[in-house]
């Protein structure tokens, strides 16, 4: 495990920001298997001790204290393993907390970024690089966080302490841009995350296959006497599939963004076994989205799709693109008695929707107020903290229903121009920067990024797209990514021209 070295071992990193200096010889790996084998034999005889003396509690909170020092000094010393834990936490925290109701949920992230922004702040002492705050992208960002934090002050709002639960984890995880700009440097760690992203897809595109065709677990299946859940997740006589995730749209968004992402990968200069195997993880991942009969996450890949015709103008592209909409014209229409296949046809024609007239209603009825409150109601005045708060209050019952009205609704028609603005950027950033790159591999990943937030831009109109983990945490790395990959690419083809460099 790599750690922060010294002011004195720092100095020569002060110029790039890169350089992390040379790492000291170690120890011989012997002696470190032999005192792994004393930790475990020395935690284990203090656990059997405190089982026996105190009863099993005492001992849990023993290994769960031992566990969590040295994965703590592991996060703020070793911020690639932090960004690693990060990710695969968000990832996976929803099955957990779905397993044990009071798993610390909120907490865990918490304390995960707030690790990870103390190691930044650190390593920017030792290693300053101020070239991450100068972007399009973080600028807009920077504004983003102070307008969210500035909202406190909102004379509207009828929920302040909402503010206070709401604002601690949107000005956290967008740090997360930073952290991950800053220590995200080689390709072959970028290309890590990325395998291990798709590994944690295909664990839950597999999982919600077991549920589709094997059922739920017991655990999974305690809330189903609740009306409100079986209103949501029943549906035509079919159970609405969630995977690992908090729901099924969660489930379904990251499906086709995991799909979007491989399917762009295959399509650039890898090998051709490389191609088979992410073509049929892509074509994996969007038959179990179907499970979760999710309509917004339907529209996503063809939109995506359409985006990378847009930018691919060729003979080649046209004719896919063209036999792709007779595909898609001949699924959207032909006679089915299939209730999966029914509900994504119903995606494509929305007057025929009842869900989605019912939020088309609903968005008429809350026009005036967004239209007579520039600033909106308050962060956190609608849903779950709007709810708690202010119960009484106008905005704490109305369903949401859309990303971009619940920004309206709480931070105003000011605040929506303004996120609106942060989207634009963001994909203007990602084409621009596309184009630029010269690195066929680069330009591929860059691609990727740039149409999965164009898909998430999207899904923002139908549903929440961005407030669910995992994408809460994963979209500010797909951000970063189409920075990173534009910097690493300037870094190569400047080696290129300096041979001795």
């Amino acid at each position: 495990m790599r750690v922060l070295p010294s002011i004195k071992d720092a100095s020569s990193g002060f110029k790039t920001g890169y350089s992390y200096g040379e790492e000291k010889k170690s120890l011989p790996p012997r002696f470190w298997y032999i005192l792994a084998i004393i930790t475990i034999i020395a935690l284990s005889s203090i656990s059997v001790i405190l089982t026996a003396s105190f009863g099993i509690q005492s001992a849990l909170l023993f290994l769960g204290v031992s566990i969590a020092i040295p994965v703590s000094i592991g996060i703020i010393g070793n911020p690639k393993f932090g960004i690693l834990v990060l990710l695969i936490s968000a990832y996976l925290v929803m099955w957990f907390y779905r397993m044990q109701d009071n798993f610390p949920l909120g907490v865990l992230m918490d304390v995960i970024q707030l690790f990870l922004i103390l190691g930044f702040f650190l390593f920017q002492k030792f290693h300053p690089n101020w070239k991450i705050f100068k972007t399009p992208i973080a600028i807009m960002l920077l504004i983003w966080v102070a307008y969210n934090l500035l909202q406190v002050a909102n004379p509207f709002t009828e929920a302040r302490m909402a503010w206070f639960y709401t604002v601690r984890s949107i000005a956290a995880v967008t740090l997360m841009y930073f952290i991950f700009s800053y220590h995200i440097k080689t390709l072959s760690f970028l290309k890590l995350i990325f395998k291990i992203w798709i590994a944690l897809s295909f664990f839950a595109a597999t999982y919600a296959f077991k549920q589709e065709y094997f059922g739920f677990f017991a655990f999974e299946e305690k809330d189903f006497n609740d009306p409100l859940v079986i209103s949501l997740l029943f549906i035509n006589g079919v159970w609405r599939k969630f995977s690992i995730f908090s729901d099924p749209v969660a489930f379904s968004y990251n499906m086709v963004i995991s799909a979007i992402f491989c399917t762009t990968v295959a399509l650039g200069p890898i090998s051709r076994a490389k191609k088979i195997v992410l073509i049929t993880l892509s074509m994996f991942f969007i038959m179990t989205m179907l499970y979760s009969g999710t309509r917004g996450a339907y529209v996503l890949i063809p939109a995506a799709f359409a985006l990378y015709v847009a930018m691919h103008i060729t003979r080649k592209v046209l004719a896919m693109a063209i036999i792709g909409s007779m595909f898609m014209l001949f699924i959207i229409n032909v006679p089915t008695s299939n209730i999966t296949l029914y509900r994504f046809q119903s995606a494509f024609k929305p007057s025929d929707d009842a869900s989605f007239n019912v939020r088309k209603e609903n968005q008429k009825r809350i026009q005036p107020y967004i239209q007579t409150h520039p600033l909106g109601g308050g962060l956190g005045s609608t849903g779950m903290w709007g709810v708690r708060f202010a119960p009484n209050s106008f905005l704490a019952k109305l369903p949401p229903d859309s990303g971009y009205i619940r920004v309206a609704v709480e931070l105003g028609w000011l605040g929506l121009i303004l996120f609106c603005t942060l989207l634009f950027v963001v994909l203007r950033q990602g084409i621009l920067n596309y184009y630029k790159i010269v690195d066929p591999e680069l330009k591929t990943y860059c691609l990727g990024m740039t149409l999965v937030v164009f898909a998430l831009n999207i899904g923002c109109y139908p549903q929440e797209a961005l407030v669910q983990f995992p994408i809460s945490v994963f979209f500010y790395f797909f951000l970063a990514t189409i920075n990173i990959t534009l910097a690493l690419d300037i870094e190569k083809q400047t080696k290129k021209q300096i041979p001795n460099h």
